[in-house]
């Protein structure tokens, strides 16, 4: 699969080296939940009918968080995690267009003008809310009119689960209710986190529950405070362990940004620098504020006996 970066206008340069018959599902895809991927492999398969190759065109930063706008708290799928996910997916092309304040301003016309006919798509495959160009004007319908009848377009129905609309802002309603099962139903796999382990208070270890404190690599959608049982991916190893997303109100009045700390069960190794890839498996309580360490201590302890039993029955 080749990555291509794309910032608009378009160069000469950058059309000569893409413009090619090719059959684009077209969308910002962040989560990849089932719902996009019905989309895209919707392309691939029309691709594979056409003897042609399949791409996909994204978009980042999110329009969300260049517009400032709605309820945009990060990603579902960073671009290093999207990119994985396509791929498995038998994406050949990824385009990666630059969202920015002037691409914003685009106008419907000018996308299909300006992106859509010079790199030679033969097929769009949009969902069918897809919506582009200044203000969202544009919808699936005008793709065709706007390219002079030479684009073909497919439009795919929206995906059902228990006839609810599968949708990214629904899975990130989800995981700030902590509801990371209902995520994982919708996304077709366990939401993720990846990260790198840093130094942090040391108060785990003191307490005889060393964990390790997860700094994401990038901006994650993060899940509501409180306790999870998880499984790690570290060097090829799946590990379970329990991890507490919060500000550890038993020891600060006035933290503001959440924390991750990560206590793997039966583990030695040192973590400090290494990289971890975290599943959320289940929910298990609310973060609150204990009335002395003995307590939280007890209550870590039946965190952890907790998540085996999920873990063990999740498996």
């Amino acid at each position: 699969m080749e990555i291509i970066n794309l910032t608009y206008p378009l160069t000469k340069e950058v059309i000569d080296d893409n413009a090619r018959p090719q059959v684009l599902a077209i969308g910002q895809f962040d989560g990849l939940h089932l719902g996009h991927a019905s989309v895209i492999e919707s392309a691939v398969r029309t691709a594979a009918s056409l003897n042609l190759p399949a791409a996909v065109m994204t978009f980042h930063p999110h329009p969300k968080e260049v517009m400032k706008k709605g309820d945009y708290d990060g990603y579902l799928t960073p671009p290093r995690e999207k990119e994985r996910i396509l791929k498995s997916l038998g994406v050949d092309y990824v385009y990666i267009v630059e969202f920015n304040d002037a691409f914003s301003r685009v106008s419907p016309q000018n996308f299909v003008a300006g992106v859509l006919v010079p790199l030679q798509i033969h097929t769009a495959v949009v969902g069918f809310d897809f919506r582009y160009g200044y203000r969202g004007e544009g919808d699936a319908g005008m793709l065709r009119e706007l390219s002079d009848n030479t684009l073909e377009v497919h439009t795919v129905p929206p995906f059902l689960i228990e006839g609810e609309k599968v949708s990214s802002s629904g899975i990130r309603r989800a995981l700030a209710e902590g509801e990371v099962q209902l995520a994982a139903r919708w996304l077709g796999r366990r939401y993720s986190i990846y990260g790198t382990v840093m130094h942090g208070e040391k108060r785990g270890r003191q307490i005889g529950f060393p964990t390790a404190n997860l700094k994401p690599d990038e901006h994650f959608v993060l899940p509501a405070k409180g306790v999870y049982a998880v499984r790690v991916n570290y060097e090829g190893q799946r590990l379970k362990g329990v991890m507490n997303v919060g500000v550890k109100p038993t020891f600060h009045n006035d933290k503001s940004a959440p924390s991750l700390e990560i206590h793997l069960f039966d583990f030695n190794g040192d973590l400090y620098g290494k990289s971890l890839s975290v599943e959320l498996v289940e929910f298990i309580r609310e973060e609150r504020r204990f009335g002395s360490i003995d307590e939280l201590v007890a209550q870590i302890g039946k965190d952890a006996d907790t998540a085996k039993s999920m873990l063990l029955a999740a498996e």
